[in-house]
C-alpha cells in the first residue's frame, strides 16, 4: 500500500524514503512507457513513475525511451522526424503481449492527466533537441505539476537550459559519481538529486552525497535483497521495473 505524507515530491523523498518509482511504469508487467504501464504502477502501490520524453517533429512531447519507434511499436523511424498524429497511429502494446494490442504512445500531458495527481513523476529527457526544454517547461506549468515532478537527464547541458525556465527539482543521471563532481558548488546549487546506477552506491557515496546536499535515487533495482541494502544505506528513491515486488521487499526489511 502506498503511504505518502506530503504532496510535494522533495518533501516525500525526505519523509517517506525510500519512495518506489515504476521504471517506465510497471514495465515488467505491461508495455513500457504506456498509460497501461503507468496505471498498473499506481495499482501496484508505487509512489511514482519514471518515464522518458522525446520531441516530435511538431514539437510535442512523446513518452518513449528510444529515439526511434522500432523496438516498442509496429512502426519504424525516428520520433523527431514524425508528427504526433503519425505516432498515434502506431501500436505500442502488441510487442509486449497480445492483450495490450492498441496501446498508443502517450504524450506527457496525457500521462499527467491520467496519473499526475496520484503518482509523482520523474521525467527523463532523452534527447537535447532544440526546443524540448521549452515544451517541457510549458507542459509542467500548464498542468501545475511543479511540486510533483523531478526532471532528470544524463545530459547536463539540457538541464542547464531548463533551469531558468521553470523551478522544478533536477536530478543528474550518472553510472558513477566522483568526488570532484560532488564537491563542485555549481552542481550543488543546480541539482536536488543524484541518480546513480544502483551498483555504484555504497556507504561512502551516500556519506559524500549527504555532505554535499544531494538526495540519491537508485536505478534500476529489480532484486529484493539489493533493495533492502539500499534502504539501509538511506537512498531516497528506488526506480524499478517491478514496483509490487520491491514494495513488498521493503516492507519486510
Amino acid at each position: 500500500m502506498r503511504t505518502i505524507l506530503a504532496d510535494n515530491l522533495l518533501d516525500a523523498l525526505t519523509a517517506n524514503a525510500p519512495l518506489v518509482f515504476g521504471h517506465r511504469g510497471a514495465s515488467a508487467d505491461a508495455p513500457e512507457n504506456t498509460l497501461a504501464a503507468f496505471e498498473l504502477a499506481a495499482q501496484h502501490g508505487a509512489h511514482g513513475i519514471e518515464l522518458d520524453v522525446h520531441l516530435t517533429r511538431d514539437q510535442q512531447l512523446a513518452v518513449i525511451h528510444n529515439a526511434t519507434v522500432d523496438a516498442t511499436t509496429n512502426g519504424s523511424g525516428a520520433v523527431a522526424e514524425v508528427s504526433l498524429a503519425q505516432l498515434k497511429e502506431l501500436d505500442a502494446g502488441s510487442w509486449f503481449a497480445p492483450e495490450f494490442a492498441g496501446e498508443r504512445i502517450p504524450t506527457l500531458d496525457e500521462v499527467f492527466a491520467a496519473v499526475g495527481r496520484r503518482l509523482f513523476v520523474n521525467v527523463e529527457i532523452k534527447s537535447a533537441v532544440p526546443g524540448i526544454e521549452h515544451a517541457l517547461a510549458a507542459c509542467i506549468a500548464q498542468r501545475q505539476m511543479e511540486a510533483r515532478v523531478l526532471v532528470s537527464s544524463f545530459d547536463a547541458g539540457i538541464l542547464r537550459r531548463l533551469r531558468p525556465l521553470l523551478d522544478v527539482p533536477l536530478g543528474f543521471l550518472c553510472p558513477f559519481v566522483d568526488s570532484a563532481w560532488l564537491d563542485a558548488k555549481r552542481n550543488q546549487q543546480m541539482y536536488a538529486a543524484l541518480h546513480p546506477w544502483h551498483a555504484s552506491i555504497d556507504s561512502e557515496l551516500m556519506r559524500r552525497a549527504r555532505e554535499s546536499g544531494f538526495m540519491v535515487n537508485a536505478w534500476t533495482v529489480n532484486d529484493s535483497a539489493r533493495a533492502c541494502q539500499l534502504k539501509k544505506l538511506g537512498v531516497n528513491g528506488i526506480i524499478t521495473d517491478q514496483p509490487v515486488a520491491i514494495l513488498a521487499a521493503l516492507a519486510s526489511c
